[in-house]
């Protein structure tokens, strides 16, 4: 018996910005399709909603938003399981870990400038960071061009403006 792919085990927990699992759920599709556009195979996306996934977990679990002992569980799987075992990170993963150990720092340090008062441009696109993976992933799969096409900044899925308004003392 195999392990659960990660369609067969949602990976997201419910995130302020995103209300609830329905509609968080509801982005994994869009997600897939703007990286099919990219050329980037099924199991790299697969790997790529897993990471998408427990930021929005863990920026959940940092905010204090609602976490159920469901969302710890499948979070719990997919990290330790899931992703370490899908065959394009495992094929890659020498490659992958230092992109997504850079964007967990820009994440920290995001955080941190958000809960100083101190969010700005530059907060917002260290947020943004996992797009960073994006163009990796992008790039291992289709060279630099693909890397490079403009259907990357299509993935943002919220404004500076945005962004700034949700810290009004900044």
């Amino acid at each position: 018996m195999g392990y659960p792919s990660a369609a067969e085990i949602p990976l997201l927990a419910t995130g302020s910005r995103y209300l609830n699992w329905g509609l968080l759920l509801d982005h994994i599709p869009h997600l897939k399709e703007h990286f099919a556009a990219l050329g980037i195979p099924a199991d790299a996306s697969d790997w790529l909603c897993g990471v998408w996934g427990a930021f929005q977990f863990y920026d959940d679990l940092a905010d204090g938003d609602e976490i159920t002992r469901a969302d710890v569980d499948r979070e719990l799987w997919s990290g330790m399981v899931t992703m370490p075992s899908n065959p394009f990170f495992m094929a890659r993963c020498q490659t992958l870990l230092p992109v997504l150990a850079l964007q967990i720092l820009k994440w920290q340090a995001s955080d941190h400038a958000e809960r100083n008062g101190a969010a700005d441009a530059r907060s917002y696109v260290w947020r943004a960071g996992f797009y960073d993976i994006v163009l990796m992933v992008a790039h291992l799969c289709g060279g630099a061009d693909a890397a490079k096409s403009r259907a990357v900044l299509s993935l943002y899925g919220e404004t500076l403006a945005e962004y700034l308004e949700e810290f009004p003392n900044a």
